[in-house]
């Protein structure tokens, strides 16, 4: 999937507006969005914890996995779907807070690249192990709402 590209529901998944779901896809979805909920609520706290929002935190690991660590303030705003003039309040806060840091672009001179600077990287480090251990914490029962959903999915 390219980056801020959303998610289109396959044609398979659909049912007719009169044909009523199994209740089971009800007990998957009630799962996942309970899993969803538990991690967004862990994710806010370690932000807050930290001393970001949960924009720059998703704005750090997005420079993060960008190639060579850098990336165009069109394409973070891609990545982050909000408005170019949005990705630039961002990186000026990232920037004022010594997170990242903005590149003048090698082969456009009209251009500027996003970069992470050391403590930007420190930081993305600490929160991605505490995220990770967060979203495994839940591991279980997202695993068993999402096998409930494949398996009703192909029962319809």
């Amino acid at each position: 999937m390219s980056p801020g590209k959303r998610l289109k529901r396959p044609s398979k998944y659909e049912s007719s507006a009169d044909e009523a779901l199994d209740p089971g896809v009800y007990e998957g979805l009630a799962g996942v969005r309970l899993v969803m909920r538990r991690f967004l609520s862990f994710s806010e706290a370690a932000v807050s914890e930290a001393g970001v929002t949960s924009q720059q935190y998703q704005a750090l690991l997005v420079i993060k996995v960008a190639p060579r660590g850098q990336i165009m303030v069109r394409d973070l705003a891609d990545q982050m779907l909000i408005k170019h003039h949005g990705a630039v309040q961002l990186v000026d806060r990232l920037t004022t807070a010594g997170l990242a840091l903005r590149i003048p672009s090698p082969e456009d001179k009209r251009s500027v690249l996003v970069g992470l600077t050391p403590q930007g990287d420190a930081l993305v480090e600490r929160l991605a192990k505490t995220h990770l251990r967060g979203m495994l914490a839940n591991e279980q029962l997202l695993i068993e709402s999402l096998k409930r959903l494949r398996h009703l999915a192909k029962l319809g």
